[in-house]
C-alpha cells in the first residue's frame, strides 16, 4: 500500500479482476470469484475458491519482477515477508495490459493486537536480512525529490497556499540536506513499513508491498511505524529519527495537495499535517529556511 499513489480508476477494476482470474484459471487453479482487499496503485484481490492473493497493476508500472525477486531472496533468508504462492511459477504474468503477481493468502488474525515490541522485532529482522542483499534500489532522497517537484509545480498543486508551499519546499530541502550531512549508516529499507503493509498471521507478523524499497538510514523506515515501535528498536539515533519524522510528514503532506490525490479525506489531512509540521519545527528549534 503506497502513501503517494492514487487508486486504480473504477472503470479499470472489472478488467483488472478479469485479467487476474483468467491468468489463475490458465494455471490450473479455480477462480470463480474475486474479492477486492485493497485498491491503491495496485489492485489486491483474493481469488476463490483457490485462495490466491493476486496483485494487479498496469503493465507500465514495471516493478513487479523486482518485488518478486526481492521477496524470494528475503524469504530464503528467513525474513518476515509474505510468500509467493507455491503452486505456481514465481513470475510476472501479463494479460490485457495488466501485470499480475500471485501470492499466498494469509487469513488475518484479528483478535490479536500487534505490540510495539513485536512490531520492532519484525522490522529489525527484516532490516537484518536486507543488509545482506546487494540490489540496485533508489535512494530515499529520490522520493524527497519527487515531493519537491510537486511542491514546485503550481499546476499540480493549485490549491496550496503560497505560505504553505514555501513551508513545505523549505522543510523538504533543509531536512534532506541535514539528514544527508548526518552521515549515519545506510542500507536497503522497506520504504513504507506502516501498519497497512504489515500482516498479522498465524505465522507471525509479515511485511508486504516491497515495491517501495529504497536505501537510507533505518530511522527513515521507523518513521512509518507507530511512534512506540522506535522505543523497542535497538540503536536508534533519536536526533536522526526526529529529523526523518518531520521530513516524511512533509512528504506525505505534499502528496495530499496533489490535484490528482484520491486519499480518503486527503485535503483535510493535508491541512492538519501542515499545522503539525509548523509545531514540530518550533518544538525542535529547527529552521526550515536553513
Amino acid at each position: 500500500m503506497r502513501e503517494d499513489q492514487a487508486t486504480m480508476q473504477a472503470s479499470e477494476v472489472p478488467r483488472a479482476m478479469a485479467a487476474a482470474m483468467s491468468i489463475v484459471s490458465s494455471l490450473g487453479l479455480t477462480a470463480d470469484d474475486a474479492i477486492v482487499l485493497h485498491d491503491s496503485n495496485k489492485l489486491t484481490l483474493r481469488l476463490l475458491p483457490c485462495d490466491v492473493l493476486a496483485r494487479v497493476a498496469p503493465v507500465a508500472h514495471q516493478v513487479a519482477q523486482f518485488e518478486i525477486d526481492l521477496a524470494q531472496r528475503l524469504a530464503e533468508s528467513g525474513c518476515p515477508v509474505a510468500a509467493l504462492d507455491p503452486r505456481v511459477e514465481p513470475r510476472v504474468h501479463e494479460r490485457d495490459g495488466y501485470e499480475v503477481t500471485l501470492w499466498t493468502y494469509y487469513e488475518p488474525v484479528t483478535h490479536r493486537e500487534v505490540s510495539p515490541a513485536d512490531y520492532a522485532d519484525a522490522l529489525e529482522r527484516l532490516h537484518a536480512g536486507m543488509r545482506k542483499l546487494d540490489v540496485p534500489t533508489p535512494h530515499f532522497t529520490d522520493r524527497v525529490e519527487q515531493a519537491q517537484q510537486l511542491v514546485a509545480s503550481r499546476d499540480r498543486t493549485p490549491a496550496l497556499a503560497d505560505a504553505d508551499r514555501e513551508l513545505l519546499g523549505d522543510t523538504l530541502r533543509s531536512l534532506r540536506r541535514v539528514i544527508g550531512e548526518h552521515g549515519g549508516a545506510e542500507q536497503l529499507l522497506h520504504g513504507e513499513p506502516h501498519p497497512g503493509n504489515l500482516l498479522t498471521t498465524k505465522n507471525g507478523l509479515l511485511f508486504i508491498d516491497l515495491e517501495t524499497c529504497c536505501r537510507g538510514p533505518v530511522e527513515f523506515d521507523l518513521v512509518h511505524a507507530p511512534e512506540e515501535v522506535s522505543e523497542h528498536y535497538p540503536g536508534v539515533d533519536q536526533a536522526l529519527l526526529r529529523e526523518c519524522r518531520i521530513l516524511v510528514l512533509a512528504m506525505i503532506t505534499t502528496w495530499r495537495w496533489d490535484r490528482d490525490d484520491q486519499f480518503p479525506n486527503g485535503r483535510r489531512l493535508g491541512t492538519e499535517w501542515l499545522g503539525q509540521i509548523r509545531a514540530a519545527l518550533d518544538r525542535k528549534g529547527l529552521d526550515a529556511h536553513g
